[in-house]
């Protein structure tokens, strides 16, 4: 499996996590999801290679934006 990271901001709290983890979570192939507002760090976990666009319009969806890290 492998593992991206990416550095999300705008989030604050666990809510804010929890929007974000929800709509990653729904892309194809996505294993894992580790998210901290304090960090402002994703990890994304896939068992399939994920297209970075993917996640960072799920990020965006849930109202945040993201950049690769």
């Amino acid at each position: 499996m492998a593992s991206n990271e990416y550095t999300v901001s705008g989030m604050s709290c666990g809510h804010c996590e929890m929007s974000v983890r929800q709509e990653v979570a729904q892309i194809a192939g996505v294993e894992d999801v580790q998210v901290s507002a304090k960090t402002g760090k994703l990890v994304v976990t896939a068992s399939q290679p994920v297209d970075d666009a993917d996640v960072l319009s799920a990020v965006d969806e849930a109202g945040y934006s993201a950049v690769r890290a």
